[in-house]
């Protein structure tokens, strides 16, 4: 397995088809969308990641510093009161902001991606569901850095808080998407998926997030453990990209499905397939929230069918202004 450090942007080509290939414009149009959208602790009630069966993101939080005497204009709700009570002077305690949290951003860009029924592949909406991310973090004056993997190696972006920082993430992103084809000699490396998250385990320390986006596909005993050992540290984030045909097929006869050198031929008009394809989505995708609600992981579903911004948005809530 190879791996590579991103030194420096490159130039992308404009996408032959909208929707199968990543576009570096949307992808850069999207830091305009991804205001109102929050990673912070306080999460708004209809947010995924609110709630005692979610992750409470834990964001920078506060060092303490001294405690010292109150002076006009502090804020009242740092009084230390056992302080204040013995001397008979107000006192308040101080605290500084710890440094910039560093978030990894893990997007798949494998073979399985490459695949969609609707508005984008999975690979795009990953690539989308990536820049949303990163543009989010540097807005929040935090530390991004990515890992983006293939079927055969990975890509390493360093970490930065800059909007040059987000534009060599994204310009990784972009090249292996566009790296991408069914006629290209691609062998599946499902094992990648483990590859690229024991790549973010070494990666992180403490309090780190994690955000994961892909398909899922490789996943088995190995990806849970070694997701459980960085959750117990830091927070993780699920974002679980997927394609409508995936969890119901559609009424259209005979047809041929393929994977890798295997095909199949079924009749999608079997009412009674349908519905046992349909159960084997959610029982599977029911199963994967389970494992991780288990260890405070929030799992957010990404569809192709639609905008990816809007559906982020969705599922972790809008801040209000005040």
């Amino acid at each position: 397995m190879n791996e590579a450090i991103l030194p420096s942007v490159k130039p992308s080509a404009p996408p032959p088809v909208p929707g199968v290939y990543a576009d570096m414009g949307e992808l850069v149009r999207l830091r305009f969308k991804s205001r109102g959208i929050s990673l912070l602790p306080a999460q708004p009630l209809n947010s995924v990641l609110a709630g005692k069966h979610a992750s409470r993101l834990r964001g920078r939080g506060l060092n303490f510093e001294e405690i010292r005497r109150y002076l006009p204009g502090d804020d009242v709700r740092q009084m230390d009161w056992k302080v204040t009570a013995r001397t008979r002077t107000p006192h308040i305690r101080v605290y500084t902001e710890e440094r910039a949290r560093e978030v990894v951003l893990v997007v798949d860009q494998r073979l399985s991606m490459f695949f969609g029924s609707r508005k984008n592949f999975k690979s795009v909406t990953a690539a989308e569901t990536a820049a949303l991310s990163a543009w989010r973090v540097i807005a929040a004056k935090d530390r991004v850095s990515g890992i983006v993997f293939g079927d055969s190696d990975l890509t390493v972006v360093p970490s930065g808080g800059s909007p040059p920082q987000v534009m060599r993430l994204l310009s990784a992103v972009v090249e292996r998407n566009r790296s991408l084809g069914i006629d290209r000699g691609i062998v599946p490396g499902p094992q990648m998926l483990n590859t690229a998250l024991s790549r973010a385990e070494r990666l992180v320390a403490h309090e780190a997030l994690v955000v994961l986006i892909s398909d899922g596909q490789g996943s088995d005993e190995e990806t849970r453990a070694i997701l459980s050992r960085i959750a117990a540290h830091n927070d993780v984030v699920v974002a679980l990209v997927h394609d409508p045909l995936e969890g119901e097929l559609p009424t259209a006869g005979n047809r041929v499905f393929a994977s890798g050198g295997l095909q199949l031929e079924v009749d999608t008009s079997d009412a009674a397939l349908r519905e046992t394809f349909r159960e084997d989505f959610q029982k599977h995708l029911e199963t994967a929230r389970r494992y991780l609600l288990q260890r405070e992981v929030p799992l957010l579903p990404v569809s192709t069918a639609s905008d990816v911004a809007p559906q982020i948005r969705r599922l972790l809530g809008t801040r209000v202004r005040r």
